[in-house]
């Protein structure tokens, strides 16, 4: 292991000790403090109404989960802005929560799903044949599995869920999701941002200006009540551990891989997106900032993530929480930094700060989370409805003919409401059959597009 000035070089990745290796960036460290404790605890109802867990295990669940997902930046040197894969979080949910009856196998479910991502992410990357396998990918094929996502978001929130949550807190949730949407995707809103900063600075904090809102008006209609607790909460982190991990719960049987291979496929061509999407930011800002050289590396980004979702599979099984890329937020440091070192030092102390420098405290104050526990179903269906808008958003945008659009939209209606196998299935025959081989139409340039869009704002 290498002892260098800007941090611990071992194998291809690069270990960063805060405030050794990184500094203390006010601005970014309370804006995470905020959006990070907010949509990190968003997964809360699912644990609790599906997975049989307590609140306080739930929290100890967050806490672990978050671990794994800011690992990336201090163990493994990664230049991105780390998240879940929230574009595969409603298909993961509808074939977890609907395939299995009980919350141990809905846990082995995870597992599977964790560890062959894990193995297939691993090959692609030491093998390169990621890159190949998206220039193979059909645009319209591509199109499809996002609008499936965006359509399993949306039937999550109007149906699966709502006489749990939307039903339960009608007002509140509109509201926030009228709010989030508007900051982040209102065209009206874009032109108001570009001529008042406090508004840029509102739209820049994603989930929480809906967050708040709804903060504010549930009490006012009747929807919200608070009861605070005072004091500190040391969350059961072992008890957590004890109702998901392998160790005590027992592994996934063979059935389980093989039905949740196609999901697998369907969740690395959205992670392969992100990773386009990351670099592609990065690369354009990279020039305003050649003192801080940033070293990109996609082989190395798939070795990172195959060692965090194994990881995480051991411990804390919840496949979607393990992505490489929270968008909007990787956009914003990214601006920042790119306007010079008066701004931002270096990238990494940018990201390493929003992230609370990996002191994750928030989830010790049990007065912030008995007063977020109200609000946590909201929270939930403000990230799913805004997930799915952004999946349409950039799924609309790479189809190139009315029939590529129209086989666009039978895929995700398959993958939404079929199996995964079946719904993998329909959507290639439809593409071959209704569009042809789309050669030369590479799902990286499709993926390209997406740096257009406004940003996502999955945590």
């Amino acid at each position: 292991m290498g002892n260098r000035a800007n941090g611990w070089h071992w194998g291809p990745f690069t270990m960063r000790v805060p405030f050794l290796h990184t500094r203390l960036l006010w601005p970014e460290f309370l804006q995470g403090l905020f959006v990070s404790t907010a949509t990190g605890l968003a997964l809360v109802p699912v644990l609790t109404g599906y997975f049989g867990m307590s609140f306080e295990q739930a929290v100890a669940f967050s806490l672990l989960q978050s671990v794994f997902i800011i690992s990336s930046l201090f163990l493994f040197g990664e230049p991105y802005a780390p998240g879940w894969n929230t574009a595969a979080l409603p298909l993961v949910l509808a074939f977890v929560i609907t395939g299995y009856p009980d919350p141990v196998q809905r846990f082995q479910a995870m597992m599977a799903l964790s560890l062959l991502f894990a193995g297939l992410v691993f090959v692609l990357g030491i093998t390169g044949l990621g890159t190949w396998l998206m220039r193979w990918l059909p645009p319209t094929l591509r199109a499809g599995i996002l609008l499936g996502a965006a359509i399993s978001a949306f039937k999550k929130v109007f149906i699966d869920d709502a006489p749990r949550f939307l039903m339960q807190q009608p007002v509140t949730t509109t509201i926030a999701c009228l709010v989030g949407l508007v900051c982040v995707f209102s065209l009206p809103f874009q032109a108001l941002k570009l001529r008042h900063r406090s508004l840029l600075w509102i739209a820049s904090l994603g989930l929480l200006p809906g967050f708040i809102a709804a903060a504010l008006v549930g009490p006012l209609v009747g929807e919200v009540h608070y009861a605070v607790q005072w004091g500190w909460l040391l969350p059961p982190v072992g008890e957590a551990v004890a109702k998901m991990s392998p160790f005590s719960i027992g592994w996934p049987d063979a059935g389980m891989y093989w039905s949740a291979l196609p999901l697998v496929l369907i969740a690395y061509v959205i992670q392969f997106g992100d990773i386009v999407t990351g670099t592609e930011v990065l690369r354009s800002a990279a020039p305003a900032r050649p003192d801080d050289p940033v070293d990109i590396n996609v082989a190395r980004t798939h070795f990172a993530l195959a060692l965090r979702s194994a990881g995480s599979a051991l411990v804390t099984p919840f496949f979607p929480t393990q992505g490489m890329l929270w968008t909007g937020v990787h956009v914003v440091i990214v601006q920042r930094w790119k306007e010079g070192p008066h701004s931002m030092r270096d990238l990494h102390s940018g990201l390493i700060s929003y992230y609370l420098m990996g002191l994750p405290l928030a989830y010790f104050v049990l007065p912030l989370l008995t007063g977020l526990k109200p609000l946590l179903g909201i929270a939930l269906s403000l990230t799913l409805i805004l997930t799915g808008f952004a999946c349409a958003y950039i799924a609309m945008a790479i189809p190139r003919s009315n029939a590529s659009r129209g086989t666009a939209l039978l895929i995700g209606a398959a993958i939404a409401m079929f199996e995964p196998w079946i719904g993998l299935a329909i959507g290639i025959a439809a593409s071959l059959l209704l569009v042809g081989f789309e050669h030369g139409a590479s799902a990286v340039q499709a993926a390209d597009s997406e740096t257009a869009a406004p940003p996502r704002v999955d945590p």
